[in-house]
């Protein structure tokens, strides 16, 4: 059975491309700008004060999970009342050991592991699109244990050391996006797939990327009435159900002629398309390039990595 969140993300292809453990004690804060790429953290032992611009302060405490998948400003401190201090990290130099705030030396008063990674394909808005501005989560084994692998896998330099780290960010963001409340989540595939009958019709828009749907058999493996599902996947999804499918098929387009390995009306065939010409017509209009260009300007000059 297709499973349509798994597919989106390994269709990013996420790697880590930094991480750092951070410790705090006595009087400290940090006040980040903002990032734009995914960035998540996790509190190993202790607790602090997160404030992400536009969200209320929350308190981070041992086992918390934190996942902020366009990263806005933020402060991250203590509970005393202080300046932070500002960073930006598009310009100051990753630090390639452990960072302490606040007193420099006894026990810390809380221990984390913060990192971001990016999105090999350019394709990130369409995950960033489906998500809430933060996710927080509290008390979920799995993921504590996630995070600590990528810090001991980021800060190991053994062979596959790549690979790992590439895998390992794939199943933490599956396992995070699983267990967000989809409820709490503006519309979009997390509110989709969280229903039954949506996300039936979801799944077979992923299974079968290339058949002619219509919004009738849609709403048939739905379970509902062709004005009830149209009603229900908008509300939901946050696009009409065709929008989604030219979306998804175009996401798909891209990443097949990224990778030149089938012909022009291969792709077409696949994502949906009776022939080159028709698809070419369509992806112009999405994209804003001919498949062709596209296709030779994603790749880069013959050879290159």
């Amino acid at each position: 059975m297709s499973d349509p969140l798994s597919e989106v993300i390994a269709l990013l292809r996420p790697r880590t491309v930094f991480s750092k453990g951070i410790r705090g004690a006595g009087r400290w804060g940090v006040r980040y700008a903002a990032f734009g790429q995914p960035s998540f953290g996790g509190v190993i032992e202790g607790s602090c004060r997160l404030a992400v611009d536009g969200e209320a302060p929350v308190t981070l405490q041992a086992g918390d999970f934190v996942l902020l998948p366009a990263t806005p400003a933020f402060t991250i401190s203590g509970f005393a009342p202080m300046v932070p201090k500002l960073i930006d990290p598009k310009v100051t130099p990753a630090p390639t050991e452990e960072v302490r705030h606040g007193r420099p030396d006894g026990p810390a008063d809380v221990r984390l592991l913060g990192g971001f990674f990016v999105f090999d394909s350019p394709d990130a808005a369409l995950l960033v699109s489906l998500l809430p501005a933060m996710i927080h989560l509290r008390g979920i084994e799995r993921l504590a244990v996630l995070v600590r692998l990528v810090g001991e896998e980021a800060s190991d330099q053994a062979a596959g050391r790549d690979l790992v780290l590439a895998r390992l960010v794939e199943v933490l963001l599956i396992a995070a996006l699983r267990a967000t409340q989809a409820e709490g989540a503006p519309p979009g595939l997390l509110r989709g797939l969280a229903d039954a009958r949506v996300a039936a019709a979801i799944r077979c828009l992923h299974a079968g990327p290339e058949r002619p749907w219509t919004v009738a058999e849609l709403a048939e493996a739905a379970g509902m009435s062709r004005s009830a599902f149209f009603d229900r996947f908008t509300r939901l999804v946050g696009q009409r159900p065709m929008e989604y499918l030219l979306a998804w098929r175009m996401a798909l387009a891209k990443d097949l002629l990224r990778r030149r390995e089938v012909a022009l009306d291969e792709v077409a065939r696949r994502v949906g398309y009776g022939s080159a010409s028709t698809f070419s017509t369509a992806f112009s209009r999405h994209v804003g390039q001919l498949p062709g260009r596209y296709a030779r300007q994603a790749a880069g000059p013959p050879g290159a990595a």
